[in-house]
């Protein structure tokens, strides 16, 4: 499939970019989505969360009071779990939320991610550009030109220059990503994906295996 080349000022360049069905164009396979976004979402994970257990409180083990012959229930040291202070039964545990998927299915997941954005109108392809002034004010212009102000939307180019990154980074809902840095999430939880034609033949070639 050929898509038009916009220019910032919204308009047709003249030009098309191949978008290759292959990548573009598959059937989305919905459960290597679910599996490669569960991977990335894993990975933000710090999983430090911990309680300590009865035998981690500091305190004496000396039993509170006799077995027997007090009229009040047994009870054993001050680090019992019924106790306030006391050890927790069955907390959080440090832990590695990582899963691992194969590369395979990371690629499959993350064309169809590609391939739904296409089909449902929320990918557009644009000229190479860079902003040569850090001006909030002129990036928001290019958002109006291609009709995107509002939308959470996601720029996506080999590199993007300091003043770029700098005239977008007040905009709200709007974010920018490297090309190699592109994951099934990312495109998925943008409303609008705005690609540059080097960001499109990088694509082409990392998920052409």
């Amino acid at each position: 499939m050929k898509l038009e080349v916009l220019n910032t000022q919204g308009e047709k360049t003249g030009r098309k970019v191949d978008l290759p069905d292959y990548i573009f164009g598959i059937e989305p396979n919905e459960h290597s989505v679910y599996l490669d976004v569960k991977r990335i979402r894993n990975a933000i994970r710090s999983g430090n969360h911990k309680t300590k257990e009865r035998s981690e409180i500091r305190g004496s083990r000396k039993k509170l009071r006799r077995q027997k012959g007090t009229g009040f229930a047994r009870v054993g040291d001050v680090k019992s779990p019924i106790f306030r202070g006391g050890g927790r039964v069955f907390g959080p545990k440090v832990r590695n939320y990582d899963i691992k998927i194969n590369k395979k299915v990371q690629r499959l997941a993350k064309k169809s991610a590609l391939s739904t954005k296409l089909s449902n109108k929320q990918l557009y392809v644009v000229e190479d550009f860079n902003l040569e002034t850090p001006k909030t004010k002129d990036f928001a212009h290019i958002l109006d030109n291609l009709e995107i102000d509002g939308n959470k939307s996601l720029f996506v180019n080999t590199e993007f220059g300091e003043n770029t990154k700098l005239s977008m980074r007040n905009i709200p809902n709007v974010d920018e990503k490297d090309t190699k840095a592109l994951n099934t999430y990312d495109i998925l939880r943008y409303k609008t994906l705005v690609l540059t034609e080097n960001s499109v033949e990088e694509l082409k070639k990392t998920l052409s295996k």
